[in-house]
């Protein structure tokens, strides 16, 4: 089966009519996962969806699927991302993973061709853990790694619970999750980095995603008048937050190689000008794609945060919020992501993620790959994200490509 064009101005169209659904002032995205604007871009997309012909089911933690018959009755290769957004986002993050799906859909029922496979669309819930913590929510709940009941009981930073809120929005769904089983996966996604801008290249083959470690530090000290207590005797939590600030920083730096630190978030109380702070929270981000390396990390700012809370005179208590070991995809699939694209001409780099993605979920369960477009000047959770119409059209024909040799190869064996 020869591989029609898809259509670039449909999928151009198709991400500026979801990014209408909580846009925000100036541009940029706003559609936190189970708000009323995850609702709105909910209804257009499974809206969409069905206009295409397909069958959605919605699970008990939210995610769509829609499948589209293939010629014969078997497990369906799937596409699929997320919709939920940051704060401020942009038009491309997730969204292009789903919508790209969609249009693989439209462009061979416009040309009325049909796989052997089915074909599958999905949007996973709460992938970016903005609002509710873990991220990639969605795709652990589809894949058996974290229990439905305890998603659903899962508080967000507004004090709401996952379960109260897909029932309000009317998204918790009867479908049983982790269905249908799918005999393989393909993300296409922006970088969110800056490696494929830079280097002039269209098309990221991506190898796997590095290892996420996020940890918050609740660190408890004594409020006192910032004018009359003397330095000596002083229990500031905000100087030991900032002390652990800087020692995450300097750990990357001195472990080099693929190692990523971030202090992303600090809350001080009172948090007034003149009182010592008496609590400080703060959370720690660590990423490897060595797993041994991150495993260290973790200890080395474990030690340090207790060490210097002691030496402060304040208590340090920690929480893991979320701990994903690197992942590596399939190497066939990610073989044939290559091949695929540079059959169309197009270059090539192969790279690990440094974001997490509900791909990397999927690996647990059946083989699974991921296609990069560059981000412009590497810029994601960002209201100017920006990836070019050529790039964009670009990674949806790859993404078509490598889903007709998935969808209508003879065998089960991902033999190419």
């Amino acid at each position: 089966m020869s591989a029609p064009a898809i259509n670039a101005q449909r999928l151009l169209d198709s991400l500026q009519e979801l990014g209408a659904c909580g846009a925000l002032p100036g541009g940029g995205v706003n559609r936190l996962a189970f708000s009323d604007a995850d609702r709105l871009g909910r209804d257009w997309t499974v809206a969409r969806m069905r206009a295409l012909g397909m069958t959605v089911s919605v699970d008990g933690i939210g995610n769509g699927v829609a499948v589209y018959p293939g010629s014969e009755e078997l497990p369906p290769v799937m596409m699929g991302s997320h919709i939920d957004t940051v704060r401020t986002g942009g038009l491309y993050d997730g969204n292009l993973g789903v919508l790209a799906g969609l249009e693989v859909i439209a462009t061979l029922r416009d040309a009325g061709l049909r796989t052997r496979r089915p074909l599958a669309v999905a949007f996973f819930s709460n992938e970016e853990g903005a609002r509710f913590q873990p991220d990639m929510m969605g795709s652990l709940v589809y894949v058996g790694a974290l229990p439905l009941a305890q998603a659903l009981d899962t508080s967000g930073i507004d004090g709401a619970t996952v379960g109260d809120e897909l029932q309000r929005i009317g998204y918790r769904g009867t479908a049983p999750v982790g269905q249908p089983q799918v005999d393989s996966f393909i993300e296409l996604h922006i970088e969110q980095g800056p490696v494929l801008h830079q280097q002039g290249l269209p098309i990221g083959v991506v190898e796997g995603v590095q290892g996420i470690s996020w940890t918050e530090f609740t660190l408890e000290g004594n409020a006192n008048h910032a004018g009359t207590t003397p330095m000596a005797l002083r229990r500031d939590a905000a100087y030991a937050a900032a002390c652990i600030t800087t020692f995450v920083h300097d750990l990357a730096l001195r472990y080099g190689g693929r190692q990523i630190a971030t202090v992303g978030s600090i809350q001080l109380t009172p948090n007034l000008i003149n009182v010592i702070a008496q609590r400080a929270v703060l959370t720690v981000d660590l990423r490897n794609t060595d797993e041994a390396m991150l495993a260290r990390a973790e200890l080395e700012v474990l030690a340090y945060a207790q060490q210097t809370a002691a030496a402060q005179g304040v208590t340090c208590r920690q929480r893991t919020l979320a701990r994903f070991e690197p992942v590596a995809f399939d190497p066939a699939l990610v073989n044939l992501v290559e091949q695929q694209a540079r059959a169309l001409g197009l270059a090539t780099l192969r790279l690990p993620s440094g974001a997490g993605h509900d791909a990397q979920m999927l690996s647990r369960v059946c083989p699974t790959a991921m296609i990069f477009v560059p981000s412009v000047d590497g810029l994601s959770h960002n209201v100017r994200e920006f990836t070019t119409p050529e790039h964009l059209a670009q990674g949806a024909q790859v993404l078509l490509q490598v889903v007709l040799k998935l969808a209508n190869r003879p065998q089960s064996a991902l033999d190419f």
